[in-house]
């Protein structure tokens, strides 16, 4: 069986990543239009910056024309999952306790389908959330199932 576009840019990648203390957020490989797009999302603590950003897409850029295993054109990009970046998973969430995070839900919880706030727990499947309406804190429970999408946030 042969490799995705995704499992074959990964395997050029993680040697890049990894002499550079980064790890990898996600790939992408789509076509928008008529043209084609390789996507690549990189992290670590504290987030990236345009020139490590820079430098991997040369290197991964080299080591893909080097393989040649991508038929036609595309345009390569080497980014950030950005400030508020999506949390795809419990385990994700479960990475940002401390953090302002944004949730939508699928069902209203107290009467609300988003909440923002300071993520505080994330006990079994539950997290909790401390917001503000007006000047005071509250604190709200959700199941993790109930969640459709969650995001880190800026906080003001």
């Amino acid at each position: 069986m042969s490799m995705s576009v995704r499992e074959r840019t990964e395997k050029l990648l993680q040697p890049i990543l990894s002499k550079r203390g980064l790890s990898l957020y996600e790939i992408e490989y789509v076509k928008e239009g008529p043209d084609w797009f390789l996507r690549v999302f990189i992290d670590k603590p504290g987030g990236v910056d345009i020139e490590e950003c820079g430098d991997v897409s040369l290197e991964l850029s080299d080591g893909l024309d080097e393989d040649d295993f991508i038929k036609g054109a595309y345009t390569l990009e080497v980014s950030s999952p950005g400030v508020e970046r999506p949390l795809r998973s419990l385990s994700e969430i479960k990475e940002h306790i401390n953090h302002h995070i944004h949730v939508s839900l699928y069902v209203h919880i107290d009467g609300e389908k988003e909440y923002e706030g300071l993520l505080t727990n994330v006990e079994e499947d539950i997290i909790t959330i401390e917001y503000r309406v007006l000047s005071r804190k509250k604190e709200i429970e959700i199941p993790y199932d109930k969640i459709a999408k969650a995001r880190l946030a800026v906080a003001f």
